[in-house]
């Protein structure tokens, strides 16, 4: 006799639950625009730490960060609480990031290089390891809190706007408000204030907290819903890593994960030279650099936006690939008209609002693009339950996240090979570089930028998983727990 599938009651997140989901990416992005954009300046040229030394120890940390992903991802898959899988983590996790947050821009002043190196060092590894501890069971729950194809992708844009925004509003405030506040008579530049950086401190640390607590109180009422670890086994070694291949040996994850290395090594090289074309190739001022940051904001919401309505009519990977392409060849399109002498001359309002706009509109795409994919590996789930038995979430994100960090230096590696190429001088002022090692830059980058984006987009077009599918693997994981529950009782 045939069991029939008694189709689950669609779960609707509230508003609320969504809010509160994505406001704990909050934390991430703060994290990530101090470690970005400032940590390397404060060290070397306001402590004054020698570059290298400041190079060495973000470095070593990153390999720490990566190490630790798959292993608490794996952890969290399988913890068994009353608090169920993921919010153990959460909750744990908030007070130390925020308290090594603060103490990593208040380093001791009378301290010997050695001894500022080892402190940067050890607060690093903490800091990355716990916000990992965070950051990877958060960033499970996406699959756990909707089983919807189209309602996860609207999940993951509440996700990403408020960790765009929230990072990018940090490096605003600084530019804008606290470096020109703090800037004196012996300092004239507040860059370089040791005061400027004890604020980021107080402020980033007291956000992260709020950020990671609300995140974590406000999806506490979906625990009960939530999906339970799978079943106690023996967990050696061998079979833990045993597990971790066999849930991964999924040939669209593997399609993800080249990807997302590609992915990697673009993004590295495109942040590695982000300055050297504002500066030198566009000859844009602090402030209109200050501006084209500032229009993170209105990309970020264009990605919300924009998220869930191509997976509605487009499907993921389909629409991430369409974004995909009007966004990678539409990066290096103002860098490509300058090169065929389209464009006017730099110092033409017209340059800065092109590259403005065509930024904003391009930087929006990107996170609509970031918010498919982290959907696509979501939907991977499911799937990877049906063939094991277990459900994997912090396995399946912990694995994105790790290649992205192995590699990210990949691309800082490409970045040194265009300018080399070039013959870009190092330490150079702008008027001190040539036209021709200026336009070099360019030259040598499209084609390169282009290359790595392109072949992403032809690796996802591997990936197979799509609404039907989906929704075909829902209906067998019901039929599979019916059969279960049918033969224990």
């Amino acid at each position: 006799m045939e069991l029939e599938v008694k189709v689950e009651e669609e779960r609707k997140l509230p508003l609320g639950v969504k809010v509160a989901y994505g406001l704990g990416s909050v934390a991430y992005g703060v994290k990530n625009n101090g470690f970005d954009y400032f940590l390397l300046l404060f060290y070397s040229q306001v402590i004054g730490l020698d570059a290298r030394l400041v190079g060495v120890a973000i470095t070593t940390a990153l390999v720490f960060d990566a190490i630790s992903d798959p292993i608490i991802g794996y952890w969290s898959d399988n913890v068994r609480s009353k608090l169920g899988r993921r919010h153990p983590f959460m909750y744990v996790s908030a007070l130390p990031v925020a308290l090594s947050y603060f103490f990593l821009w208040n380093p001791p002043a009378d301290w010997s290089d050695t001894g500022v190196f080892w402190y940067l060092l050890v607060l690093a590894v903490f800091i990355r390891t716990f916000i990992t501890l965070y950051e990877t069971p958060s960033s499970a729950l996406t699959p756990e809190l909707s089983d919807d194809y189209t309602e996860r992708s609207s999940l993951l844009s509440f996700r990403y706007y408020f960790g765009w925004t929230g990072g990018n509003a940090m490096t605003v405030m600084m530019f804008f408000f606290i470096f020109p506040a703090l800037a004196t008579a012996t300092i004239p530049d507040g860059r370089f204030n040791r005061d400027s950086y004890e604020i980021l401190g107080i402020i980033g640390s007291v956000l992260i907290f709020i950020s990671i607590m609300v995140s974590a109180i406000g999806t506490h009422s979906q625990i009960p819903f939530l999906r339970s670890p799978p079943p106690q086994r023996q967990m050696t070694l061998a079979n833990i890593f045993k597990e971790i291949f066999e849930t991964l040996a999924n040939k669209s994850f593997l399609a993800l994960f080249g990807a997302a290395l590609l992915g990697a090594i673009a993004s590295g090289l495109a942040s590695a030279l982000a300055f050297y074309f504002y500066t030198y190739f566009w000859g844009f001022t602090s402030i209109e650099t200050g501006i084209i940051t500032m229009g993170v904001f209105i990309a970020a919401l264009i990605g919300f936006v924009l998220a869930p309505i191509v997976t509605k009519h487009f499907g993921k990977r389909n629409g991430a690939m369409g974004i995909g392409l009007l966004a990678f060849i539409g990066a290096p399109l103002p860098v490509f008209l300058r090169l065929i002498d389209v464009l006017p001359a730099n110092g033409e309002p017209f340059v800065f609002w092109f590259v403005f706009a065509t930024g904003v509109v391009d930087v929006g795409l990107i996170i609509c693009f970031g918010i498919l994919f982290a959907s696509m590996t979501a939907d991977l789930v499911e799937q990877s339950e049906l063939k094991t038995g277990r459900r994997s979430e912090g396995v399946f994100f912990s694995s994105v996240t790790f290649v992205r960090k192995t590699v990210q230096g990949l691309g800082l590696l490409a970045a040194s090979f265009v300018l080399a190429l070039a013959e870009f001088p190092a330490g150079a002022a702008v008027d001190e570089v040539t036209d021709e090692s200026i336009w070099l830059l360019g030259a040598y980058y499209v084609p390169t930028i282009l290359t790595l984006w392109l072949g992403m987009i032809a690796v996802i077009s591997l990936y197979k998983v799509d609404e039907n599918s989906h929704a075909e693997t829902l209906k067998a994981l019901q039929l599979k727990r019916q059969e279960e529950a049918a033969s224990e009782a």
